[in-house]
């Protein structure tokens, strides 16, 4: 096997071996629909490039997606990123931000920004997972479950949905902005 090839190899049977040590019932939890959402403050990469991101400033520009992800480059994360920037336009069109979260260092998510998300969205570095333990979006010590949020402007929780499978994140999501925008 390349060397090259390694390293993502053993990330996605950590992952895999993680999934399954946890069982089902973690892979559900998630903070409830009215919550407060946690402020947080972490650096993120767009398009390769490193900011600062802020909940508290991207709220005052409208709703945010914020979604957890387990490991950058790993199959079900890089499915779901390619879904949530093909979309992109509709959540610009709902006046939402999207924010990806994970584990992986700042110089993982400045690859995977361009690479996977597309330089469609700012990807941020948890590390250590603070934010998402805060968030009850921890799938392991190590690794973030795949949780997205839908926040309001007020801060609030507005949807919470938790799978291991990409597949619905996206779809979601835009589900509950629109009913949130319907709610104006």
């Amino acid at each position: 096997m390349p060397r090259s090839l390694i390293l993502p190899v053993l990330a996605s049977l950590a992952l895999a071996v993680a999934v399954v040590t946890v069982g089902v019932g973690r892979v559900s939890a998630h903070l409830e629909h009215g919550a407060v959402a946690p402020a947080f403050t972490l650096q993120a990469a767009q398009g390769g490039d490193v900011a600062t991101v802020d909940l508290k400033a991207a709220l005052a520009k409208g709703p945010v997606v914020l979604y957890f992800f387990p490991k950058s480059f790993t199959q079900g994360c890089t499915v779901e990123a390619h879904l949530f920037s093909e979309h992109i336009a509709d959540y610009k069109k709902l006046g939402a931000q999207v924010i990806g979260v994970s584990g992986d260092d700042i110089e993982t998510q400045k690859k995977f920004s361009t690479e996977e998300c597309r330089s469609a969205f700012l990807v941020a570095s948890d590390p250590g997972l603070k934010i998402a333990k805060e968030y009850d979006a921890v799938l392991t010590g190590t690794y973030a479950n795949r949780t997205s949020y839908v926040i309001a402007r007020d801060g609030t929780i507005a949807y919470a949905y938790t799978s291991l499978d990409p597949e619905k994140h996206v779809d979601n999501t835009l589900e509950a902005l629109r009913n949130l925008a319907a709610k104006k």
